[in-house]
């Protein structure tokens, strides 16, 4: 199985970053951090990278949840969200599978939490 989930988008970067960031918000899940990718690795390594965003989005009660039930969960937060400007115009919105990433941690109750999360992200991902 992948660890991640993905949609090609026929859409601009920046409309694409819009609409992945209202689909998120739909589901409670708000954006906590933004990595510009392209400007990061031009500021520090004067590379030339096509537009790429990492957003950490962030659903608080599912977060809460989480970290109830295991408290190093956040070495895994917030779930990871990237936008990449791909050939022909289009953008890709990709997500972390959170139920693969969780895998690692023997936790009956987080698995739960990380079904759910998925099924979000998912839902997201394919509305936005």
């Amino acid at each position: 199985m992948s660890y991640y989930f993905s949609r090609i988008l026929d859409d601009s970067f920046d409309h694409s970053i819009e609409r992945i960031t209202n689909a998120l918000q739909e589901r409670k899940f708000g954006i906590l951090t933004e990595i510009n990718v392209k400007e990061t690795l031009k500021k520090k390594l004067d590379i030339d990278f096509h537009q790429y965003k990492i957003l950490g989005a962030c659903n608080p009660s599912f977060a809460h949840k989480a970290l109830t039930c295991e408290d190093k969960v956040g070495t895994m937060l917030p779930c990871n969200v990237i936008v990449q400007e791909i050939p022909d115009g289009k953008t890709e919105i990709a997500a972390i599978d959170p139920l693969e990433s969780m895998k690692a941690i023997k936790n009956d109750n987080l698995k739960k939490i990380a079904e759910e999360v998925r099924q979000m992200l998912k839902d997201a991902i394919e509305n936005a």
